[in-house]
């Protein structure tokens, strides 16, 4: 339904300001990826189990967990907890636009495959042109006004971490559409967080210094924590369950479109002509997929086939 393609837009606007957080963060001396990392899940993980706790989500009444479901809770931890160290190690070496661009534009192309052999749904002819503008949008972009001879160190590493971080993702989702027809979103998301967080901490340990990083960065990690991570998760988590993991990965889009023009406007990072065609055909993409919904709801019909779960 067109709620759920809305409250996953809503949870990647929120993503997209994680990258300008990282870039402060490196300018009050708290760069490290694990640290940042760590403290995003630590930060998250007490809010959303004192709110699992204070509202109490009704049991799923479809079936009892499995063992199966209790690996699969696991395995969401531990690509949370991977998202996290590929993330923000790429974002000093590619910059906070192109980070958000190769992690979450790669994604869609992952989930869509991955949907079709493991979920078994059909995207419809909308959403592939969607997904086609989507991955033409983010070639543009990508070529924007950078030049081989210029790269900044580190540069095609990041490259990598920041399609490590996309895999990481595209797993997330996939896992996370099965889970959610068994479980409500708040208690999943607090099952996840506090495994991630569990994982990280014995990284801490490769961490030079720790009490210092954190006591200059404590505002920028707090909100780390709370609202690109415990809100934002919670509405994606929400929206994933009413929509289908193909839609749920183009919508969310929004995120390297927010990232961008943060970017561009309070770092000024510089796009490009080819740079800004590419965003609006990541716009159009969105409002292509928008619409399909839009329709879908007002005919009843199911636009993308949902899976067997």
């Amino acid at each position: 339904m067109l709620l759920g393609l809305v409250l996953v837009a809503l949870a990647a606007c929120s993503w997209g300001t994680t990258g300008s957080a990282m870039t402060l963060l490196a300018r009050e001396g708290t760069s490290s990826p694990f640290l940042v990392g760590w403290a995003r899940m630590a930060g998250a993980a007490p809010c959303l189990l004192l709110a699992t706790a204070v509202l109490r989500p009704p049991a799923p009444v479809e079936r009892h967990w499995s063992l199966r479901d209790v690996a699969l809770t696991a395995a969401l931890g531990a690509t949370m907890a991977a998202y996290q160290v590929c993330y923000f190690w790429a974002v000093p070496r590619t910059g906070v636009a192109l980070t958000a661009l190769l992690a979450i534009c790669s994604a869609p192309i992952m989930i869509t495959f991955g949907a079709v052999v493991f979920l078994h749904e059909r995207p419809r002819a909308p959403a592939r042109v969607a997904l086609l503008l989507a991955v033409t949008g983010t070639a543009m972009l990508l070529a924007g006004p950078r030049s081989l001879d210029r790269l900044p160190e580190g540069f095609v590493l990041g490259v990598f971490s920041a399609l490590g971080a996309g895999l990481s993702y595209a797993v997330y989702t996939l896992t996370a559409k099965g889970l959610l027809a068994r479980a409500a979103p708040l208690p999943l998301a607090a099952a996840t967080f506090t495994l991630a967080a569990a994982l990280l901490t014995p990284v801490l340990l490769l961490e030079r210094e720790i009490m210092r990083p954190l006591a200059a960065g404590w505002p920028l990690l707090l909100y780390l924590g709370l609202v690109p991570t415990a809100v934002a998760y919670l509405l994606f988590g929400a929206g994933l369950k009413r929509v289908p993991a193909t839609a749920a990965g183009i919508a969310t889009l929004l995120e390297p479109l927010t990232a961008s023009a943060l970017g561009v406007l309070a770092f000024g990072e510089r796009l490009g002509a080819w740079g800004w065609a590419g965003a609006a055909l990541l716009l159009a993409a969105l409002i292509l997929l928008a619409r399909e919904r839009a329709g879908n709801a007002a005919g009843g019909a199911g636009g993308i086939p949902r899976g067997p779960h």
